[in-house]
Formats: structure tokens, C-alpha cells, sequence
């Protein structure tokens, strides 16, 4: 199995997945952070994935969402965005209704 069908069945075996730096509870970076804690706000169960732990999985999934940065956010199968993105769907409510299903 390739990379990117490992990050391909990761993102389709959870409803909403997170590759991060880091784990929620110790965040390796600002931007990993800011999204872990804004999924933690709402309550919501994700998978966190630590990138930091398999430089494959780092680098494929910067490919698999052709997205340069990490952490990502996926919903449903999606690619949502990174920190500033998701920020801003917190911040003006679109994020809410996804987290909620």
C-alpha cells in the first residue's frame, strides 16, 4: 500500500481527522495548537494524526491535499484547510455545523 493510500483509508476510516504536529495534548507547533484547541472547544471526537512521527506520512500528505503546510483539517472525506482557514470558519461560524454532522 502506497502513502497516499494509507492517508487515503485514514482520512475515509474517521469522520473527522487532523495531521498535526504533535498530539493534541502536547502540540509541537503554534498552528497545531490553535486547530487542536479549536476542535476541542466544540467537543468533538477527531483523529489526531502526528505527523512528526513518520516523515512519509509528512510529506504525503502535503501531496494528498496538494497543501504545503500542516496541520489539515478533514471532515467527512474533505480536505477542510489548515490553522487560518479553519480559524476563520470558527470565527464566523461554518465550522460549527461540520464538527456537528
Amino acid at each position: 500500500m502506497s502513502i497516499q493510500e494509507k492517508i487515503d483509508q485514514l482520512v475515509k476510516s474517521h469522520r473527522i481527522v487532523l495531521f498535526m504536529k504533535g498530539t493534541p495534548e502536547f502540540p509541537q507547533c503554534g498552528f497545531s495548537q490553535q486547530v487542536a484547541a479549536i476542535l476541542n472547544h466544540l467537543g468533538c471526537e477527531y483523529a489526531a494524526v502526528n505527523v512528526l512521527l513518520d516523515d512519509e506520512v509528512r510529506q504525503g500528505i502535503k501531496e494528498y491535499a496538494n497543501w504545503p503546510t500542516i496541520p489539515q483539517l478533514y471532515i467527512d472525506g474533505e480536505f477542510i484547510g489548515g490553522c487560518d482557514i479553519v480559524r476563520e470558519m470558527y470565527d464566523n461560524g461554518e465550522l460549527q455545523p461540520l464538527v456537528a454532522g
